[in-house]
């Protein structure tokens, strides 16, 4: 069981859904965050308890999160051009939002919101919902979100102001709720509104908007809501599609290997799932290029392990998990990136992650090769250990560990340990 902040998740959520954007869509950031602040406001605005302001806060930052797997779904040739505006468009990205958030620990039923986001007052959206038949939170996310799309939210410039809220009197009972028009025009009186969504204040704006939220989780139920984001990981790639997941369940057979105990294990796994979330700041071109890539190519995507810490390192109570996941290429003779450490500086479970890192990228089909065998692989990773990079004793319980058929110990933890043991690799595992 750990406290589990709500806030601080969010705040890595909102900096790994920026990254989204800025990359597929070409949107510039703080979208997300606009759009919930806005939505923050008209829900206290509208007199609604803390619980729906979190909420409200929550699904505004994931209203966007199924558009990198919705776009994954297009042709190269299409998805390459697509922008903010026109992705909005794509109604596949409000049902595979809606699926994914619902591993998120909301407060109150949000049932249908982030899928009804794009409704229309008068019938017009996706699903044809009119008026009160759609969800008071998701005309509140829709609205913020129109307007921010619409217009340069985060320009003080009053010109702009007045361009926003005349799209609003015409749109009122239209496109848009008249409720939700009418709060905006009662919080929009006051000028500091509009100076909070500037890119400068628009954090710490959100910040002071959203209740300061607690919860008592299971270490397993933190796992599941991390996989929504590995999965936003991995669709933004067809060739890292299964990479965080197959990561994952590496590290949990392994935690299995060295009989770790529960928490140990599942803080492993979350290690695992969240480890290239920097990804979604590289773009797609050097991602999924087919050839070798250029010095400067492998400068930027070096800079995914950075992000990655810079996003976990938000998330209280994550020590440990930010560094096993942020550390994966880091190599024990301080060659590594991004911060160049070595042997004394990496503990086991990171140079666990790093050895599985190398194996599950090895054995995954990529642009400029086919899928590795178990042998090839391991003779890969063997030959890095002989050169010092990984550690040598990790390696060898690698190679025991998978050369054992997953279907053949069914996934009993002691089975595998007997395994391990009739084979002679030493036990007790990286501590």
């Amino acid at each position: 069981m750990v406290h589990f902040n709500l806030n601080s998740f969010l705040r890595a959520l909102s900096t790994m859904l920026d990254f989204v954007e800025m990359d597929l869509v070409g949107v510039t950031s703080n979208h997300g965050r606009r759009v919930a602040y806005i939505a923050a406001r008209l829900a206290r605005q509208a007199g609604l308890p803390d619980a729906q302001v979190f909420d409200v806060v929550a699904l505004s930052l994931l209203h966007d999160n199924g558009l990198s797997e919705e776009m994954l779904t297009m042709p190269a040739s299409v998805a390459g051009d697509v922008k903010i505006r026109q992705a909005e468009k794509f109604v596949g990205h409000c049902e595979i939002g809606e699926r994914n958030a619902t591993a998120f620990p909301f407060l109150t039923d949000v049932s249908g919101v982030i899928r009804h986001h794009h409704e229309r007052h008068d019938g017009g959206g996706y699903f044809g919902l009119t008026g009160e038949e759609i969800p008071f939170l998701s005309r509140l996310v829709g609205m913020a979100d129109s307007v921010d799309l619409m217009f340069a939210f985060g320009s003080p410039d009053p010109a702009n102001r007045d361009r926003i809220l005349r799209h609003l009197a015409d749109a009122r009972g239209r496109q848009l709720c008249p409720r939700s028009c009418d709060l905006f025009f009662e919080i929009a009186d006051k000028p500091a509104f509009w100076l909070d969504l500037q890119d400068g204040f628009i954090e710490t704006a959100l910040t002071e908007q959203t209740p300061d939220i607690w919860q008592d989780l299971p270490w397993d139920r933190v796992l599941d809501i991390c996989r929504v984001f590995s999965r936003i990981v991995d669709c933004k790639s067809h060739f890292t599609e299964r990479h965080s997941s197959g990561l994952e369940e590496k590290a949990a057979r392994m935690a299995a290997f060295y009989g770790f105990d529960a928490e140990t294990a599942t803080k492993l796994r979350i290690a695992a799932s969240l480890h290239d979330v920097g990804k979604l700041a590289i773009p797609n071109a050097i991602l999924d290029k087919p050839g070798p890539l250029t010095a400067a190519e492998f400068g930027r995507m070096q800079e995914h392990t950075y992000y990655t810490r810079r996003c976990l390192e938000q998330v209280r109570g994550f020590g440990d998990i930010t560094d096993w996941a942020a550390n994966h290429h880091e190599r024990l003779t301080g060659v590594g990136y991004p911060l160049g450490l070595a042997a004394d500086d990496l503990d086991a479970k990171a140079r666990l992650m790093a050895c599985l890192d190398v194996y599950q990228a090895l054995i995954e089909e990529r642009p400029y090769r086919k899928a590795l065998s178990h042998r090839h692989a391991m003779d890969i990773l063997e030959a890095q250990a002989r050169d010092g990079l990984l550690d040598a004793a990790i390696v060898a319980d690698i190679d025991a560990a998978f050369a054992v058929p997953a279907a053949d110990v069914g996934g009993d933890a002691g089975a595998i340990v007997r395994k391990r043991r009739s084979s002679g690799v030493t036990t007790g595992g990286p501590e």
